[in-house]
């Protein structure tokens, strides 16, 4: 204080005593020379604007209520006299009139409301600026917190004052209008910020009269930080309501905390009044709020503390409610900053990688199968991020597996059905979306509309987004059709697991242990290499191998499936299995084994079975000049004969352009985009694309020459247009009419349906349910044999598993009526009913109503003389024991292995019919390469039954066999039953996610192989009818039969029995493709065949693409894709199906079937006794069908066990005797068929 007064005292002369000197003062300045003190002018200002407007607001309230009060009665005659007299109705009309129209008051109270109003942009504008200059008014505040509380000032001089004096004529004409706009104006009056208002805008238009600043209430200012999270929603920012929550606390905390801190500033720098202002302090701003601190959260270091009454007593209630407020709101600011989203923040794209968002069902174990698949080593470098996005913040497990993979992992919390969250995750610039189902749902219909939900909110988002989904029910799989940018053509998917699944089941009951194949295909696994010599080694050798795609060489244009097949396989090392076939409409379709009529178009792409991608590259490298007389592989790369061998090519086209006379830019030989690249040598010339037929004949020769040696331009791998999903081979043969032996074609009935009307499958009229239920005693009358036994677990509230997935592969049309297996479901009537409308168009089906538990059931199916048993399940056990959700599956299987079964059953055999590769001749058993089938001995226990059992739970596989030594911790495709095709589990289909996003034509193939030849056109008429509808026969359906099929050949007979004595595996694969165009891929082998004992296991397992030097044993049985026959039906097929008299007649006559005797004359190498003996020991012959049949009996029996037979192998192969018996027919309404 005594500095202040030297510097606004100039002369020290002029005595002043210290009680009067209170203010700073100069001579400069025109004020008070005593120093007085005016605080009580500037607070009269305020108070006499804030208690006038209340009194003149009152005032005017109390004159309106007692007008209303007085004049009440004159408006009751008013109302009297207007209704009884004629002049008083009019002249009420006008007063109405005159009180519907608005005054200028309404309107000026409507416009000062819209420039206050958030609603509008002015309003947003005002409000905003309002704010920002309340704030700037509070930081001119805390500048002036440094100077005296009042001291003189001259307005022309002090700029911060001029500022001040500005914000606070703006703020009062923003007082102006909103109380225009205000409605009560009582209430307006009593707002904080109208309170804020009149303690902070008076006392400028003071402070520039009396030429002094009094620094007072304009603290106050703080107030105005409450609303920022209004300001904030305003501008868009603030839009969750935690965050909106949180702002609000911090604005009120940090509001209240610096106004208490402005007061006790004011209080304790100016002293009590009844002081006389002697016992201030002088204490900065800062201080005060350092002091507010400790006082809030009851510290109180006591190194600061107030020392004026006023500031005492302010204390005592300010510790009261800051105490509680600090105990209150700080604990709730920071559970909201805790928990924000830890997982929150938005991903930064890296440019030249690309990254896709995987959503869904995110849990430790779908993401784990998902990266371990994903990121698997056997595949190229995998550039790609993946970004997972789920509504719920994952578990420490899960964590930490995001973690150990946090390269190429981020994981953000939010859903896809928010806008918001899909920009977070850069959805729009996602290479694809990816999206997993929860299999273990307790209700799948909900589950799939829930992932449907999904696919809507992304594409409705960004409909150029690529999808990839899982579904649970196949049935749902039609509402995705829904989607209008929903697009399978430019890379959308729905991989729909019961459809996958059922179809992997029905195709082991053709091949058994295919499933478990097919399964290891897809399926990125390591190569374990194990030394010793066990079943294990050779299982896994196979199950390294993996399913890739690649485009062929130039060097196999022009020749056929089978010829490049075998070189593939004998040179290269790989086993190409199918290719994309472009027909001459540039319509892609995906052709599995199509024979020798195919011809390797330029630029075909090849489904290879390898071990890893980089082998797969040798098929695109290969070149005939440079790798023909290479015997190893590995050394096959790109060659350098490319360059000089266009450079030859350049030199006859320009000689061309030479005959046509013009110049190598006019030539009309060669098409633009050829004539352009002339000049640049280092890009290649496509062949594909120059046309030939104009030029010279010596042009032709070179380039016919050339085709086999010119490797193609590299294409991208899922360019191009993408071939249909479950396309079924359009473009078969050249004309189906000009077929070798196609005579059915000729005895079509036009008026008969034999197939639906795509062709693909065998239909028949709709059948009611009642028609094909067996009663026990009936199922034990007909001695079924041959047939599928399904045992279904389901009742009346079970979710619908669709069986009909199941049974379309077993009814495809691809096989011959006679080939078809019957099916038997064994389980709930109630639940069959639910699946019965499904399934009423496909022939030879019959229902046992009972249980899969009861043996009696079981045995009056003849369960003991089935090709194989499904066990199912539709019972969705919602436990918490995850041990327990397979209980009736196990069950089921358990009690039918412990099944004991007489042998007098086998004088009833009848052996299921193999196939006859084409070209083989049926006529005469004598002129076959082997004459006649083989009786199979029948089946005593149940652990010799086929079974494939469906788990949901892969570790519940250790209950399924009691004698395997399978670790409980062992993943499910190491373990024993998996490895021999008898159980399977949905799980292994997580891995077609991964394999689909890298190469979307594997599931195409996958689904041709598996369904049977589902297309999209009857997908979208199951869609829209839910049934299949059947169709006349026309030489385009019937070209749809001409497709290859899974089967298994047996080799202890037939034409390769030689090659079972011992003989490499790649001699029958070349003798199998020459001779019949059968593609072998796999073995099914015995699981002691290893060890030469006299007592071996019946338990087989597979073996994937063994290598060309693999010994084959005489009990294998060779995994085939094997062509249609159009023969095999000639004799058969010929019975119309309106001929139900002879139908019927051939049905109740007694069936006698003779088997020859037969002999292995054509062996050409011998075989010891032992060997003999283990060999006869090992195999099992299937069973003739001799019930329920459309065919004529005297048709001559198969000469070659081709199997979808029964697989099982018995201990024992009987002397070749004839077999005759009498079997009742099966009650069915077939002859409708």
């Amino acid at each position: 204080m005594p500095k202040n007064r030297e510097r606004f005292n100039p002369d020290p002369s002029i005595h002043i005593s210290k009680m009067n000197v209170i203010i700073p003062f100069s001579a400069d300045v025109p004020c008070d020379s005593n120093g007085q003190r005016m605080w009580w002018a500037f607070l009269a200002s305020s108070m006499v604007t804030f208690f006038g407007g209340l009194f003149i607001i009152l005032l005017w309230r109390t004159l309106k209520y007692l007008w209303t009060v007085c004049c009440h009665c004159n408006a009751k005659k008013k109302e009297v006299h207007r209704i009884t007299t004629g002049d008083g109705i009019k002249r009420a009309d006008k007063d109405d009139g005159a009180a519907s129209e608005v005054g200028w008051m309404t309107s000026v109270k409507d416009w000062a409301g819209v420039m206050i109003s958030a609603q509008t942009l002015t309003g947003r504008v005002l409000v905003v600026l309002v704010f920002a200059l309340s704030i700037g008014a509070l930081v001119i505040y805390f500048i002036d917190s440094s100077d005296p509380i009042e001291s003189c000032q001259n307005f022309y001089q002090d700029f911060t004052l001029q500022i001040d004096m500005a914000f606070n004529v703006f703020f009062l004409l923003y007082f102006g209008l909103r109380f225009i706009a205000a409605n009560d104006k009582l209430w307006f009056w009593l707002e904080v910020n109208s309170v804020v208002d009149f303690f902070t805008v008076p006392p400028v238009f003071v402070s520039v009269y009396l030429n002094r600043s009094w620094l007072g209430l304009r603290f106050l200012r703080a107030l105005r930080l409450i609303q920022f999270s209004e300001i904030l929603q305003f501008l868009n920012i603030l839009k969750t309501s935690n965050s909106i929550k949180l702002v609000n606390l911090c604005s009120i905390f940090i509001s209240t905390w610096l106004t208490a801190a402005g007061f006790i500033h004011l209080v304790e720098n100016s002293g009590d009044p009844w002081e006389n202002f002697q016992n201030s302090q002088a204490l900065s701003y800062w201080e005060c709020v350092y002091l507010l601190m400790v006082t809030m959260s009851t510290v109180g270091y006591g190194d600061v503390y107030a020392k004026t009454t006023l500031g005492r007593l302010f204390m005592v209630f300010f510790i009261l409610g800051g105490l509680a407020m600090f105990a209150s709101y700080v604990p709730e600011i920071i559970e909201l900053i805790g928990n924000r989203k830890k997982y929150g923040g938005s991903y930064s794209a890296v440019n030249g990688r690309k990254h896709i968002v995987v959503c869904g069902h995110i849990t430790l174990e779908s993401v784990s199968n998902f990266l371990k698949d994903f990121l698997h080593k056997d595949r190229d470098d995998v550039n790609v991020e993946i970004v997972f996005l789920h509504n719920i913040s994952p578990n420490l497990e899960l964590e930490a597996l995001f973690k150990r993979h946090f390269t190429q992992v981020e994981f953000y919390q939010g859903s896809v059905l928010n806008p918001h969250d899909l920009a977070r995750v850069k959805i729009e610039s996602a290479d694809a979306c990816l999206i997993l189902a929860n299999k273990y749902c307790a209700d799948p219909d909900a589950e799939d509309a829930s992932n449907i939900m999904r696919v809507i909110s992304i594409k409705n988002y960004h409909p150029k987004i690529r999808i990839i989904t899982q579904m649970l029910q196949y049935h749902n799989k039609a509402h995705l059709l829904n989607i209008p940018s929903w697009n399978w053509k430019e890379g959308d998917d729905a991989i729909c697991l019961a459809e996958l699944k059922l179809g992997f089941i029905a195709q082991s009951c053709l091949a058994q242990g295919l499933s478990t194949m097919l399964a290891n295909l897809f399926s990125m696994r390591s190569f374990i290499k194990i030394e010793e010599d066990t079943w294990q080694k050779y299982y896994l050798e196979g199950v390294a191998n993996e399913m890739y795609t690649e485009y062929l060489s130039s060097a196999f244009v022009g020749l056929s499936f089978p010829v490049i097949c075998e070189l593939c396989y004998v040179k290269l090392k790989l086993l190409l299995i199918a290719i994309e076939y472009k027909s001459d409409q540039r319509e892609s379709s995906t052709l599995i084994n199509p024979g020798n009529h195919v011809k390797v178009q330029e630029g075909t792409l090849g489904f290879f079975i390898a071990s890893d991608a980089k082998e797969v590259k040798r098929a695109l490298f290969y070149c005939k000049a440079c790798h023909d007389d290479i015997t190893d592989p590995k050394r096959i790369k790109k060659c350098g004969c490319k360059k000089s061998k266009t450079a030859a090519y350049k030199k006859m086209r320009l000689a061309c352009c030479f005959d046509c006379g013009r110049s190598q830019r006019d030539c009309s030989c060669m098409p633009v985009n050829v004539r352009s690249d002339m000049d640049s040598p280092q890009r290649d010339i496509p062949l594909s694309a120059v046309s030939v037929n104009d030029c010279s004949a010596t042009l032709r020769a070179f380039e016919e020459d050339q085709q086999s040696a010119l490797s193609p331009k590299k294409k991208q791998r899922n360019g191009g247009t993408r071939n249909s999903p479950n396309s079924s081979p359009k473009i078969m043969r050249h004309d189906p009419l000009l077929i070798p032996g196609n005579d059915q074609i000729e005895s079509m009935d036009e008026n008969v349906k034999k197939y639906d009307s795509t062709g693909m499958f065998h239909w028949c009229p709709s059948k009611d349910i009642e028609k094909v239920i067996l009663t026990r005693s009936e199922a034990a009358m007909t001695v079924l044999s041959g047939h599928v036994v399904v045992c279904i677990f389901g009742d009346v509230k079970s979710a619908l598993i669709g069986l009909r997935n199941f049974v379309m592969p077993l009814r495809a049309s691809n096989f011959h009526y006679h080939e078809l297996k019957h099916i038997v479901f064994v389980g709930s009537l109630e639940y069959l009913k639910r699946e019965w409308d499904t399934l009423h168009n496909f022939p030879k089906i019959s229902i046992l109503p009972g249980t899969p538990l009861s043996r009696a059931d079981l045995r009056a199916v003849n369960i003991n003389l089935c090709d194989m048993c499904v066990i199912l399940s539709a019972n969705q056990n919602n436990i918490d024991d995850a041990s327990l959700q397979d209980k009736e599956c196990i069950l089921a299987s358990l009690n039918i292995k412990s099944m004991q079964f007489d042998d007098s059953i086998g004088v009833l055999q009848a052996n299921s019919q193999g196939f006859t590769p084409p070209g083989m001749d049926r006529s005469s058993p004598e002129n076959s390469p082997v004459h006649g089938l083989v009786r199979q001995t029948s089946v005593t226990t149940g652990a010799n039954i086929p079974i494939i059992t469906e788990l949901v739970n892969d570790s519940n596989v250790q209950f399924l066999d009691q004698d395997d030594d399978d670790d409980p911790d062992t993943e499910l495709y190491l373990t024993q039953p998996f490895a021999c095709g008898t159980a399977f589990a949905v799980s292994v289909l997580d891995s077609l996610m991964s394999a689909t996003y890298f190469n979307d034509n594997i599931l195409t193939l996958i689904r041709t192989l598996v369904t049977g030849g589902a297309t999209p056109e009857l997908e979208g008429l199951l869609a829209e009818e839910n049934a299949l509808r059947g169709g006349y026969s026309t030489p385009q359906t019937l070209a749809n039969r001409d497709r290859c099929r899974v089967a298994q050949l047996a080799l202890y007979d037939g034409p390769f029995a030689d090659l079972g004595d011992g003989g490499c595996y790649g001699d029958l694969f070349c003798k199998a493709l020459k001779t019949y165009n059968m593609l072998c891929f796999g073995i099914y082998r015995l699981r002691d065949a290893h060890l030469n004992t006299q007592s071996q296991c019946t338990k087989r397992y597979v073996i994937t693409n063994p290598p060309y030097a693999f010994e084959l044993v005489p009990s294998d049985l060779i995994f085939c894709l094997m062509q249609f026959d159009h023969n095999a039906g000639q004799s058969r097929t010929s019975l119309s199906h309106s001929s139900h008299s002879s139908h019927s007649s051939s049905k109740k006559s007694s069936s006698v079937h003779s088997i020859p005797a037969t002999n292995r004359a054509n062996r050409t190498k011998s075989r010891d006794s032992r060997d003999k003996q283990n060999a006869t020991r090992m195999n099992r012959v299937g069973q003739e069908k001799t019930w329920f049949t459309d065919e004529p009996e005297n048709t001559h029996l198969r000469t070659i066990q081709i199997k979808p037979v029964n697989t099982l192998a018995v201990n024992q192969i009987s002397q070749y005797k004839s077999t005759s018996s009498l079997i009742p027919p099966i009650r069915e309404a077939e002859d409708e068929c």
